[in-house]
């Protein structure tokens, strides 16, 4: 439950931070003084990606409870041409398509196409091994909710 509530704010700061300017603008010199309209802060706006109890595949999202709640948020680039490997995760993780397209291969599940602006909960214990088969390097802000000394992924036999 803690892992939970610390992801949860965690998620909850980042797109609190993305979405507020706290810097006035000031009356430009040679335009009509409309002090109102000119020095309120712009609202916060939140636009949801995405709320999910689980992954693209069905699997509940279970928080590990092992050691201390530990998120970790990384962009991953995949080069033309290149493949992920056969992999699982050992914690929830959330994709956000920044670039590119992604191929995923689920093994027994099918294969998924992610493209920019696509948000996904990623499988966790089926294996699955993404494709970039474009000319564009993909690029996926990754974050995973997890728990100190705990793997992100695991390599799949």
């Amino acid at each position: 439950m803690r892992t939970a509530r610390l992801a949860l704010a965690a998620a909850v700061l980042v797109a609190l931070c993305m979405g507020c300017s706290t810097a006035a603008k000031a009356p430009a010199a040679d335009s009509p003084a409309d002090a109102t309209a000119q020095t309120a802060p712009a609202a916060a706006q939140v636009e949801l990606l995405l709320k999910t109890g689980t992954t693209i595949l069905d699997e509940p999202v279970v928080y590990p409870q092992e050691t201390p709640a530990q998120v970790t948020a990384a962009i991953v680039t995949l080069p033309p041409g290149a493949s992920t490997g056969w992999h699982t995760h050992g914690v929830p993780l959330m994709g956000y398509m920044i670039a590119g397209e992604l191929t995923v291969e689920y093994r027994g599940h099918g294969k998924r196409v992610y493209r920019p602006g696509d948000t996904f909960m990623e499988a966790i214990a089926i294996p699955h091994d993404g494709h970039n088969y474009g000319d564009v390097p993909v690029r996926i802000l990754a974050a995973y909710m997890g728990a100190e000394g705990l793997p992100t992924s695991r390599k799949a036999e």
